[in-house]
């Protein structure tokens, strides 16, 4: 008895100290006209292994992060109607095919030229290659922009590169084993399309039809429990699809964003979102462990990938939507920089199987948090403000009728 309540003890400090800290930190950074997020990763820093060795990585601080992640690309979902992201359709399979490409193939090639492997060069390559749209997703909510063209077109973006980046993966993993499975690939990359198409098409009009039964519902906030079974239930589909579990949170979202108005979705999921989102921030600043950073072997190398990551998808996600003009461009490549939790996920495939090397590990890592730190200053220096967006100086503007370059 005494062990479970010393436990349960060390469970509710941790959770105070995260969330405490992290809204802490939000707050400093808020008076400093940054964006809170990047107070919530300097808190992480703080209260981890690296400073004050508050709070580690476990099983149990990794499960609440990634709900927190959930939920918030769930309400981040709410604000977008498929009707949004059909409109950008084009513009993100260009955007997403391109932040591919010009990532992987830049790394791939530094990695060799520095005289790594070559299974080593393709999945440092791999790591550079998918977006954590939670990152984005945030500073877009925070600045109220996710009606501006710029984030439609940088969610729809995102969600067909973990597509891709879920096939970078499965190849990379299977050249590891010496032999690549293509009718495994085929089948895991048709899931995954078929499962996105479903959640921006049909989805929706499933809810739609949904809501006189809603209605006569005798239990409370039945809208809203709905809501939650759909976040978690999508999640897990895509999970085992091989997606990654927010990018089933934010279908749920967007399946319901019709009827959120009227269910009243969007104000009773906001305080659960802002609840947990900070433990998902906070924790991506724990594992960053600052002495990799004093590793003089490394550094060089570590740098020059970073900023590979970083131009790769300013490039390439710029030029898929350079049609837009070059404002926006620049929001959505600087949009799409952010790797986080998803590079490490690579990263941590590749030492799995023993293919890259700790150091190597290390500067994927110093990659994934270096991109997701940068971003959201850039961000928001390029973002119109919400004062412009609600003055009409900035609007929601519809896409050009033909999506393809030369549109405009």
């Amino acid at each position: 008895m005494g062990s479970k309540v010393e436990n349960a003890g060390h469970l509710l400090f941790v959770m105070f100290v995260m969330f405490a800290g992290g809204k802490l930190g939000a707050e400093i950074l808020e008076r400093l006209h940054q964006p809170g997020v990047l107070g919530e990763l300097a808190s992480g820093v703080i209260l981890g292994p690296s400073v004050l060795g508050l709070v580690r990585p476990s099983e149990w601080t990794i499960g609440l992060a990634e709900v927190g992640a959930i939920f918030l690309l769930f309400a981040i979902g709410l604000e977008i109607t498929p009707q949004d992201l059909r409109a950008v359709g084009w513009t993100a399979a260009e955007v997403a095919t391109l932040g591919v490409i010009f990532p992987f193939v830049l790394g791939f090639l530094f990695l060799r030229a520095a005289g790594r492997s070559w299974v080593e060069s393709i999945f440092v390559g791999a790591a550079m290659v998918a977006t954590s749209v939670g990152i984005t997703a945030r500073v877009l909510a925070d600045l109220d922009a996710l009606s501006t063209r710029a984030a439609r077109v940088i969610l729809g973006a995102a969600v067909m590169d973990d597509i891709l980046g879920l096939l970078v993966l499965a190849v990379v993993s299977s050249m590891s084993s010496g032999q690549v499975h293509y009718g495994q690939l085929l089948v895991v990359g048709l899931e995954a399309l078929a499962f996105t198409l479903v959640m921006i098409f049909l989805a929706s009009r499933v809810v739609s039809r949904m809501d006189p039964h809603i209605a006569k519902l005798r239990a409370r906030d039945s809208a809203f429990a709905l809501g939650v079974m759909a976040c978690l239930g999508l999640s897990l589909a895509s999970m085992k699809i091989g997606m990654a579990a927010i990018v089933g949170a934010f279908m749920a979202g967007l399946a319901l964003a019709d009827q959120s108005g009227k269910w009243q979705l969007r104000q009773n999921f906001r305080p659960l979102s802002d609840f947990l989102s900070p433990f998902f921030f906070v924790l991506l600043g724990v594992q960053v462990h600052l002495q990799s950073f004093a590793r003089g072997g490394i550094l060089a190398l570590t740098a020059m990938i970073c900023l590979l990551a970083i131009v790769g998808k300013l490039i390439g996600c710029g030029l898929g939507s350079l049609h837009l003009g070059f404002k926006e461009a620049c929001r959505v490549g600087i949009g799409m920089i952010p790797r986080g939790e998803v590079g490490l996920i690579v990263a941590g495939v590749g030492l799995t199987l023993h293919t890259i090397s700790q150091n190597l590990y290390a500067v994927v890592l110093t990659m994934s948090i270096v991109t997701t730190i940068v971003a959201p200053p850039l961000l928001r220096w390029v973002l119109p403000r919400p004062e412009s967006l609600s003055s009409g100086t900035e609007t929601s503007q519809p896409l050009p009728s033909s999506s393809h370059p030369g549109a405009e």
